[in-house]
C-alpha cells in the first residue's frame, strides 16, 4: 500500500495499519518513500494540532513503560484515544528498533483505542528520533486525543522533547537525596509535573519525603509559564495515584486553552522544529559537498595546529560557505 491518497484516506479514518505505514515512510531513508511521506504529511497537517502532547522522561529504572501503560489505560477509560511514541534505542547491528515497548505495554497495546510505536533513534542527538514530530502530526490526523512521547533517559533528549510537547513530565524514584544529586537543575526547570513513581509498600514514606523535597526545590525555581509545576506520587504496581494525575492533566489542558496560550505553545514548537530542520539540512548539504569539506578540513587543521584561533577558523568556514553559494548561483 504505497498510494499516498489511499494511505491518507485510511489514516483519517483512524486505521492503525495506515498510521503505522505512514510513520514507516517518514522513517525511511529511501528518496521515494520520503517523497510519499511528504505528500501524506502535507495532507495531514490541516487535521493535526487538536491533541494534548505530553513528554515523559525519567532516570533509568524509574518504570516509565509501566507508568505509561497504566496512565494510557486510565486515559482510555476516560474516553480518550492514546498514542504512545516510544523512542527506542537502535540495534547496533541492524540499526532497527528493538521494539521492547510493545512487549512491556502488553495490556495497553491490545486496546483498540491505543497506538504504540517504538521509533529507532538512528543516532539522532540525545536519542530523540528525528521523525518524532512528524509522527505526532500523523497520530493527531488519525484522531488520537493524547500523544505520549517517551524519551530514552535524562539528558539532551529532554530538551528536544520539551520543545515538541505541551506538557512535560519527569518521573522519579522515592529517594529524594539521591534524585537531587542525579538530575540536572535544567531538567527540573523543564518539568511541568514531577511524578514520584513506585510509591508503594515500604517506599511510601520515602515518596512523601521526596515530594516535600521537590516541592521546596520548585519554589526556588521560577518558571515563566502560566502553569505552576506540580509534584505528585503514584504506584504503577498498585495503579494508585493516577486519578490525581489525570485531574492535574485536565487542569493543565483547561488553563492552556485560555487566552490563546496553547496556540502560542504550538507556534513556538513549530519555530523550534523549523530551526532544527534548517540546521540539519544545512549540515547534510555541507557534508555532500566534497570541495567544501576539503576546504573545511584544511581550516580545521590550521586551528588544531594553532595557526588560527577557533573564532578565525569559524569565520573562514563561513566565508567558504558564502563563496560556495555565490559560485552555484
Amino acid at each position: 500500500m504505497k498510494d499516498p491518497n489511499e494511505i491518507q484516506k485510511k489514516l483519517f479514518a483512524g486505521d492503525r495499519r495506515a498510521l503505522a505505514k505512514a510513520i514507516t515512510l517518514i522513517e525511511s531513508q529511501k528518496e521515494e518513500d520520503k517523497n510519499l511521506a511528504d505528500l501524506i504529511l502535507k495532507g495531514a497537517l490541516p487535521k493535526s494540532g487538536k491533541s494534548l502532547r505530553i513528554g515523559i522522561s525519567g532516570i533509568p529504572g524509574v518504570g516509565k513503560s509501566s507508568f505509561i501503560e497504566v496512565l494510557g489505560l486510565k486515559l482510555i477509560e476516560k474516553g480518550y484515544k492514546v498514542a504512545v511514541l516510544a523512542v527506542d534505542p537502535s540495534s547496533p547491528v541492524s540499526g532497527g528498533s528493538i521494539l521492547g515497548d510493545k512487549t512491556r505495554m502488553e495490556e495497553l497495546s491490545q486496546s483498540p483505542n491505543a497506538f504504540i510505536r517504538p521509533s529507532p533513534t538512528t543516532g539522532s542527538l540525545g536519542g530523540v528520533a528525528n521523525q518524532t514530530r512528524e509522527s505526532i502530526y500523523l497520530c493527531e490526523a488519525a484522531g488520537y486525543d493524547l500523544i505520549l512521547v517517551e524519551t530514552v533517559g535524562v539528558g539532551q533528549s529532554e530538551y528536544q522533547v520539551a520543545s515538541m510537547v505541551d506538557l512535560f513530565m519527569v518521573l522519579m524514584v522515592p529517594n529524594a537525596g539521591d534524585e537531587l544529586q542525579g538530575i540536572k537543575k535544567g531538567i527540573i526547570e523543564l518539568a511541568d509535573f514531577l511524578i514520584i513513581n513506585k510509591a508503594d509498600g515500604d517506599t511510601k514514606v520515602l515518596a512523601e519525603n521526596a515530594k516535600s523535597t521537590y516541592q521546596n526545590a520548585l519554589q526556588i525555581i521560577k518558571k515563566e509559564k502560566f502553569w505552576s509545576p506540580r509534584v505528585l506520587t503514584c504506584s504503577s504496581l498498585e495503579k494508585a495515584g493516577f486519578e490525581e494525575i489525570f485531574d492535574a492533566i485536565d487542569d493543565f489542558r483547561k488553563l492552556a486553552s485560555k487566552d490563546n496560550r496553547l496556540s502560542l505553545i504550538r507556534k513556538n514548537q513549530t519555530h523550534s522544529w523549523l530551526t532544527h530542520l534548517f540546521h540539519q539540512s544545512l549540515t547534510q548539504s555541507i557534508k555532500k559537498n566534497n570541495l567544501l569539506n576539503d576546504r573545511f578540513s584544511k581550516v580545521e587543521s590550521r586551528v588544531v595546529e594553532g595557526k588560527l584561533t577557533a573564532r578565525e577558523g569559524a569565520i573562514e568556514m563561513i566565508n567558504e560557505l558564502k563563496r560556495s553559494f555565490i559560485t552555484k548561483s
